[in-house]
Parts: C-alpha cells; sequence; structure tokens
C-alpha cells in the first residue's frame, strides 16, 4: 500500500512516498496468520513426527521427540499396555509451539474412545521437541493419576443351564474344565473377549479413587447353549471308540447347538463342523425325499433288491452283495438296499438329489459366531454314474457331522433349522433352505424308526424311540470305509462318525453309549 505525508523540511513542505508490502500475510501459511518461517515448519514436522510415532507404537521414536525420552517411553508404554490397543492420533491445528491434536483408541468395532488434547514445543540443543507431560496422553493425566482399563471378573461363558464354562483369569477367559469341549472352546473364548472389549471401561485412578472417562461396566457373562451334560456324554461315548470318532447334537425345536465331541485319534482340528466326506448310506435320506416329492414311489411301493445291478458303465452292489426278495420302499430303506435305490435315482431328473439335499439343509450355510461350520456340498450329477452314486452318498457328494446333524434335525422337527451357538447372540443365514413337505417328513420319519426296530441299527432298538440311518462309505482307494450313525431321539438329533471302521455297527454303538 502507497501513502503520502507531507514533512516540513528547510521551510519546504516535502512529500515523502513509502510502499509498504504486507509479508505477514504473503508469507503466512497457517489459518491463523502465523508466518511460515523455517522454525514454524520444523515444529509442525517435530508434531507430526511425534502423534505418528506414537500411533504406530513406535515408542522409542516418539520418547526421543520429547525433552524427557526416559520417562516419555515409560509413560507411553505404560499407556498402550494398559488399553491393550495402539492409538490413532491426528493433528488437528498448529501454531507456533503449540498443537491441538485428537485422539482415538478403538478397542473393538464401534467401541473408539476419541478425545481432544494439546501439546507445547521446547527448544532442546538447538532442536523443537515436545515437552513432555503425562497429559501429553491424556489432558486429566496429571497430580499422580493413572489410566486403568477396568478387568473383567467372574464368569465369561455359561452352558445352557447356568453351568460356567469359561472364567475371567487375568482378563483372559479360560476354561473352568480344561476338558470340555476342546473343539468349541477356543471360539467361545474369542467371542467372550470381542464382547467384553465392547464394553471397555477406561478410568483415571488418583489414588484410591476412580474416574470413568469412557466405557461401561462389563454385562452379563454370554450363555451358550451347549449342555455340559450333553457335551460330556459325547465326549464319553467318543472316546470309546477305537477309531477316530466325532459327534454331533442340536436340539430340533430351537436349533440349539448341544455338543460337538471328537476322540483325540480324531484330531484337533474341528472336523466334526467342518470335515467333507462321503455320508454313504445316510444320504438315502435325501435320495427317499427325492423319490417321494417326486412320486416316483410311495414308501409302501414294492421294488427288487438284488445283490447288485448294472446301471449304464456304473456297477452297484450292496453291502456283501446280499439281496432280498421285492419289498416296500420303507424296508428297503431300513435295510439300506443300494441297488432299490440306485435304480430309483436312475429315472429322476438330474437336479432331484440336489433339491432333496437342500431341503434337508445339506447346502445351507450359516455364519456362527465363535465356530466356522460347513454342512456339505451337493451339486447336481454331470451323467447318470454320478447320479447313481450320489444316490448312495458316494462320488461327489460331502457332509459333515454337523450337516448329517442339521438334516436329521429337520426331519426331526418338520421345518428348517438355524443352527445357533449362543442365546443372544443371532446366527446369520447366508444361505437359506426350506424342509420337504410334511406328507414327506411324516414318510422319512417312519421309515427312519424302522432302521431301528427292523433295519441296520437294531443295536439302538433299547435306547428309546430313536430314528436314524446307517450309512458306510468308501473312501481312498475304495479298499476302506467309514462308519456313520444320523438321526434323533424327542428333541434330541445327533450323528457319529467314525473313520475307517469300514461298517456302521461301531458308529451304532457309540449312538447307543452317548444315549445311555
Amino acid at each position: 500500500m502507497t501513502w503520502r505525508r507531507w514533512v516540513l523540511v528547510g521551510g519546504a513542505l516535502v512529500v515523502v512516498g513509502i510502499l509498504v508490502v504486507a509479508v505477514v500475510v504473503l508469507k503466512s501459511g497457517s489459518p491463523d496468520g502465523t508466518a511460515d518461517t523455517a522454525a514454524s515448519r520444523e515444529q509442525a514436522d517435530v508434531v507430526a513426527r511425534y502423534l505418528s510415532a506414537w500411533s504406530h507404537a513406535d515408542v522409542k521414536t516418539a520418547s526421543a521427540l520429547t525433552d524427557d525420552p526416559p520417562n516419555a517411553a515409560e509413560g507411553l508404554l505404560k499407556a498402550r499396555t494398559e488399553l491393550g490397543v495402539d492409538p490413532a492420533a491426528t493433528v488437528v491445528k498448529t501454531a507456533g509451539k503449540t498443537a491441538n491434536f485428537r485422539v482415538s483408541w478403538t478397542f473393538a468395532p464401534g467401541t473408539v474412545w476419541t478425545y481432544d488434547n494439546s501439546l507445547s514445543l521446547v527448544q532442546a540443543q538447538g532442536k523443537w521437541v515436545v515437552r513432555w507431560a503425562p497429559s501429553v496422553i491424556h489432558p486429566q493425566l496429571f497430580g499422580g493419576a493413572v489410566l486403568r482399563v477396568l478387568g473383567h471378573s467372574g464368569n465369561a461363558v455359561l452352558d445352557r443351564d447356568g453351568k460356567p464354562l469359561l472364567a475371567w483369569q487375568a482378563d483372559q477367559p479360560q476354561a473352568v474344565d480344561g476338558n470340555f469341549a476342546p473343539i468349541l472352546t477356543p471360539g467361545l473364548g474369542r467371542v467372550a473377549t470381542e464382547k467384553a472389549a465392547a464394553s471397555k471401561t477406561v478410568v483415571i485412578r488418583i489414588g484410591e479413587d476412580d474416574k470413568v472417562l469412557f466405557g461401561r461396566p462389563a454385562g452379563p457373562p454370554l450363555t451358550s447353549t451347549l449342555s455340559s451334560r450333553v457335551q460330556a456324554e459325547a465326549q464319553t461315548a467318543v472316546d470309546g471308540a477305537s477309531f477316530p470318532a466325532m459327534l454331533v447334537a442340536i436340539q430340533p425345536s430351537t436349533g440349539d447347538i448341544l455338543a460337538v465331541a471328537q476322540n483325540a485319534a480324531a484330531g484337533p482340528a474341528p472336523n466334526a463342523l467342518t470335515g467333507g466326506y462321503a455320508p454313504g448310506s445316510t444320504f438315502k435320506m435325501a435320495t427317499a425325499t427325492a423319490v417321494l416329492e417326486r412320486n416316483a414311489a410311495s414308501s409302501d411301493t414294492v421294488l427288487p433288491c438284488p445283490g447288485s445291478v448294472q446301471i449304464g458303465q456304473r456297477n452297484i452292489p450292496n453291502d456283501d452283495n446280499f439281496s432280498l426278495p421285492p419289498l416296500p420302499l420303507h424296508s428297503a430303506f431300513a435295510h439300506s438296499c443300494n441297488t432299490t435305490f440306485a435304480q430309483l435315482a436312475s429315472g429322476l431328473p438330474a437336479d432331484a438329489l440336489v433339491d432333496a439335499a437342500n431341503q434337508l439343509g445339506i447346502n445351507a450355510d450359516f455364519t456362527i459366531p465363535g465356530i466356522a461350520t460347513e454342512a456339505g456340498k451337493v451339486v447336481a450329477p454331470a451323467n447318470s454314474a454320478e447320479q447313481v452314486e450320489a444316490a448312495i452318498g458316494q462320488g461327489k457328494v460331502q457332509t459333515s457331522p454337523f450337516g448329517l446333524t442339521l438334516a436329521a434335525a429337520t426331519v426331526a422337527a418338520g421345518k428348517a433349522i438355524t443352527p445357533r451357538l449362543w442365546h443372544g447372540l443371532d446366527t446369520t443365514i447366508n444361505t437359506p433352505y426350506q424342509a420337504p413337505p410334511d406328507a414327506v417328513v411324516g414318510q422319512l420319519r417312519s421309515m427312519m424308526r424302522e432302521v431301528v426296530t427292523d433295519g441296520t441299527a437294531t443295536g439302538l432298538a433299547g435306547s428309546g424311540n430313536v430314528a436314524g440311518k446307517t450309512g458306510t462309505a468308501q473312501f481312498g482307494d475304495g479298499t476302506q470305509a467309514n462308519g456313520w450313525f444320523t438321526g434323533y431321539r424327542d428333541d434330541l438329533a445327533f450323528s457319529v462318525l467314525l473313520l475307517g471302521s469300514n461298517s456302521s455297527k461301531p458308529a451304532v454303538s457309540v449312538a447307543a453309549a452317548f444315549l445311555r
């Protein structure tokens, strides 16, 4: 800007012109007009580097950018250890030797503690550094105050009857009984930990007094659907098996998972929930569903049961090539006549077995908090050979003990089942299904009951009103086979799988031991 001033020099008036340049405005790069000098740039750089290092758990670098590295390192590390997570600290505004910033601690999705703070800069040995004080971590952290996270105590997870399964120890959920459901305990603990993180309570503690800064006290323990009694019986039953053994139990009326057990020989992987195995003749539940629903036969239709049958390029034998005189479909089901069901399946549409498997939940998919599950996989056969193999639970058909238990529970309930592991935490249905029509379900129940009263599972005849289906499924080069039993009694559905047993009889024995 130019302006004039008249002055008296030697008796004469002289005009003096002065040009003033608004240096502050032109050189200012900050919102409040602070000059963007080399010093201000260095100050802003120190603040940014300090907050970045703190946000990335780089305590060494962050503390080195302060005027008291030893105490800064101790304070930053203590806060990180106590809170259990790293902060996200971002600059809001830097004005010379003062910086405002925002801190966020994310304990769990949707559980974020956010607050604003400030820091000051001082010079030390010719460089700008953060003036250290505990209040740089939180504005109320001074005068001997310390940050604390209130720990969890008492029970973390209960069974359906209120019996403790996991308890808090050193803020970690630990199994009350170290032998309880080793397949499930890690998942139970993960869910308990996630829910505990969502109820973090951060306090400022001065002496004996606590002031809550964030959060709320932890809620009551989580309640699972598991039954300690049923789980113990399932584990005892599989532990008594001479082969790798698995057992899954579900309550049909609710979908509650009651027990998941494997013996040591079955290994630590949760194959009872996710393993894919040929179901053998247990899959005749699906084949019978397809036959009945498509009106290919009724349960009373008399059909042949030869020792073997040639269908296209595939020879289908009965177990040990047994043969029976022509008999009703329900009896062929009870005695597990492969040849009867293979012949029926050869006349069905290509999608019939897939549709039936869908109706029993074998192709359903769920997300259950704490565990992964895989019910099974049944796809449309590419040719007639695959069709007849699928009809007797061989070829490309796969199920898990979990998936077959879901199928048995569907028959018992007469409706689609949503399996769940928690009371109060929902299961997400990714691939839904719809149960077979009531008329079909009614015939299936009768046929499955006959398996126990007059068929391949008479070893369960003294175990109450049990209904089910046996299965023997070859694997590998065909010289070995797994043994199955799946079924239900009253409001209890279950499946037993014995690997390499070469017969379904050991699976029936394990089922009997479980039901006792």
